[in-house]
């Protein structure tokens, strides 16, 4: 099935919002609109700025998110946040991230949709990505109809614009992944490396 002349403006608009600059740095801060997870009380943040088509975010899924959710997260030592910066191919992460917040999907269902996105990247082929992801979508209670509909949502579109745009101006961010904890960038490969960056932030 081919994306629509719509589908295809919503991830023109998102394009455009990632070419704005970088004006002022404030990163690391979960901000409305922005899914998170766990203890919104927790002495430690833990902020990730993940793109559905990038190939490391989707390792970072898989093979560290959930060691790290059980330790963490389910514990209630961490609160964690996923921004959304949607990169090459825009439509696609625009479409997924739309997906994980469509009705019958998101909020209750976000992180799990998320998930089956990043699992799903493999079986992305050319022609062949919308279907994968109605698939998916049919999956967590969303319909084809209903995906349909969420893709020409202009108010989530819009919505999404206003985030992309916050993370670029606001938060400087232009790579993904990129991970925060308590407001520090730090460099993350393995749960080691949350390790000792959740250590040391729970010290302060």
């Amino acid at each position: 099935m081919a994306w629509s002349r719509r589908e295809a403006l919503a991830a023109a608009v998102l394009a455009a919002a990632l070419a704005v600059g970088p004006a002022a740095a404030a990163p690391g801060v979960a901000a409305p609109g922005d899914m998170s997870l766990g203890n919104p009380k927790a002495r430690v943040t833990v902020v990730e700025y993940a793109s559905l088509t990038c190939p490391h975010c989707a390792e970072f899924n898989a093979t560290v998110f959930p060691a790290f959710k059980a330790k963490y997260i389910d514990t209630g030592r961490v609160h964690y946040t996923l921004k959304e910066l949607p990169t090459p191919p825009q439509q696609v992460a625009v479409a997924g991230f739309l997906l994980a917040r469509c009705n019958g999907a998101g909020p209750a269902k976000y992180f799990k949709v998320v998930d089956e996105v990043f699992r799903s990247q493999p079986r992305w082929t050319a022609g062949n990505i919308k279907p994968v992801l109605q698939e998916i979508g049919r999956a967590n209670g969303v319909s084809d109809a209903q995906f349909d509909a969420c893709l020409r949502d202009e108010a989530q579109i819009q919505a999404m614009d206003a985030r992309v745009r916050r993370v670029l101006t606001e938060d400087g961010i232009q790579s993904t992944p990129s991970f925060f904890v308590n407001g520090k960038a730090v460099d993350v490969h393995t749960l080691a490396d949350l390790d000792a960056a959740i250590a040391a932030a729970g010290k302060k």
